[in-house]
């Protein structure tokens, strides 16, 4: 991927930049050291990263940035330079022309998919750094990439409440006046509009209601995004005329020109179709979507590979969410869902054209169902949150679980050290046990360290289960040790 096709006046490009990625350096300020192999290790992916990117070999890159993050989560450096290699690669594939694709056929994920995977990035470095001019404007470019140019220009100026003297910031939002200008126009005189009246040419023909995030279709009917995708999981057709469509919800954008319009002119409706498309996404502290599969434990990270339609529609709708949802297994003794699970977090998802996904998650924290039932396909429950009964501060109970902490914590570092050098010439096993090492919560926190401890080892989903339940972390930690000292060192890191 290295030729470039000169961007016409209208490709809505704040820049011709990023123009390069950060060179890594060591674990940020204030943050704790990482131990020399694991930070050896991450420096020399995310170098290679780097000189891949200068040398526009862009999918290297990312896989590279990718695997460093797997090992390191939430570095801003690592974030920062996935983030730049998304966009260079949206942008670079928005300046090919349709008819190319005519001498040679493209694969691999579309431009659209990569200012999303960007966005994703950048909203987490904003977090990380939100004193940084560039995590501002790498923000706006995504959104430009996205046609989503009143959110950049919002972003620009949340940057410019930063760090008001940015020359980068300024320039950046004079570009983007001129692309809104070149796309839309101005209006040459006062005059007030008059609104059209309501008719169902503004209504989605799958779930009569005004069309909200509405998707036009290459056979030029238009549906609201949701209704679309929830029909096209049971098959690849137009709702209206049954023609075949190659388009998943990553690669087909809103309809920009069709939603200004329904929100300028409906103002009153399109806030009531918003609300109502927020409770389906967003449920909030005590309402949670539940995939039923297996039991898992806090601070754990795992693959998941999406492809029933129920779940397909659940995933999209949390990734417009909070992209986080429940893990719970069928419970062999009731026959009915367990009445303990675990929140779970997508931080990374790959959509595939066929509208299947390829997820990468973390568990979180536990939660007891109090009752569920059926939405859409899948299931939803009402929860409570879950935490171990602690003893109280200044107790000789409190000391001796920190002491019990302490020597656990050292001998589990004695065991990860053991299985890296038996996996020493293992890359994806001995990558997993830097993974591993790198989540280790701190010492100081011994109910999050008891789970970290306890996914060490491979333990029957009813076992897992019975640690959801439990609420003595003392007793999680014995567990944790015994079954430690039985595994072969190295070998069951799940």
């Amino acid at each position: 991927m290295s030729g470039e096709a000169e961007p016409s006046s209208t490709s809505g490009f704040m820049t011709d930049g990023p123009d390069d990625v950060e060179d890594y350096i060591s674990a940020n300020e204030g943050e704790p050291s990482l131990p020399w192999d694991i930070f050896s290790h991450v420096f020399e992916l995310v170098q290679k990263g780097n000189r891949a990117f200068r040398e526009n070999r862009f999918e290297e890159a990312i896989n590279c940035y990718s695997r460093a993050n797997n090992i390191k989560p939430c570095d801003p450096v690592i974030l920062g330079n996935r983030t730049t290699t998304y966009i260079r690669i949206s942008k670079f594939l928005k300046r090919i022309p349709a008819s190319a694709s005519e001498y040679r056929a493209r694969t691999g994920l579309d431009p659209t998919t990569h200012a999303e995977l960007a966005l994703k990035d950048v909203e987490k470095l904003i977090n990380l750094r939100s004193n940084s001019a560039k995590s501002y404007i790498l923000k706006a470019e995504a959104l430009c990439l996205l046609e989503k140019y009143e959110m950049a220009r919002d972003v620009i100026l949340c940057g410019l409440q930063v760090d008001p003297f940015s020359h980068p910031l300024q320039s950046s939002l004079q570009n983007l006046e001129r692309i809104e200008v070149s796309l839309t126009g101005k209006r040459s005189d006062n005059k007030p509009e008059r609104k059209p009246e309501r008719s169902d040419d503004f209504d989605c023909t799958l779930c009569f209601k005004l069309l909200y995030e509405p998707v036009t279709t290459p056979c030029g009917h238009s549906f609201c995004r949701s209704c679309l995708f929830q029909s096209m999981d049971r098959g690849n057709k137009c709702p209206l005329c049954r023609t075949v469509l190659f388009i998943s919800p990553r690669t087909c954008a809103i309809s920009v020109t069709l939603n200004d319009i329904i929100q300028k002119t409906f103002p009153e409706e399109f806030a009531e179709r918003k609300s109502e498309n927020e409770t389906m996404t967003n449920f909030g502290v005590d309402l949670m979507p539940l995939f039923v599969m297996d039991v898992v434990l806090p601070f754990q990270k795992f693959p998941l590979h999406i492809f029933e339609p129920r779940y397909r529609l659940m995933v999209r709708r949390i990734m417009e969410g909070n992209r986080r949802m429940g893990m719970v297994i069928i419970d062999s003794t009731t026959g009915s869902i367990a009445d303990f699970a675990c929140e779970v977090e997508i931080t990374e998802c790959e959509p595939l054209p066929d509208g299947r996904f390829y997820l990468e998650i973390e568990s979180r924290r536990r939660f007891r169902i109090i009752r569920s039932w059926d939405q859409d396909g899948y299931r939803v429950a009402e929860i409570e949150w879950v935490q171990d009964i602690s003893p109280p501060e200044g107790s000789r109970e409190k000391a001796e679980l920190q002491e019990l902490t302490n020597n656990a914590a050292e001998f589990a570092r004695l065991w990860i050290g053991r299985g890296k050098r038996a996996a020493s010439r293992d890359r994806r096993q001995f990558e997993k046990l830097l993974s591993v090492e790198a989540m280790m919560p701190s010492v100081q926190d011994p109910e999050r360290f008891s789970f970290w401890l306890a996914s060490l080892s491979n333990r029957r989903p009813h076992e897992r289960l019975d640690l959801l339940r439990l609420r003595d972390t003392k007793e999680r930690i014995q567990q944790g040790l015994i079954y430690l000292r039985a595994d072969e060192p190295g070998c069951p890191v799940q």
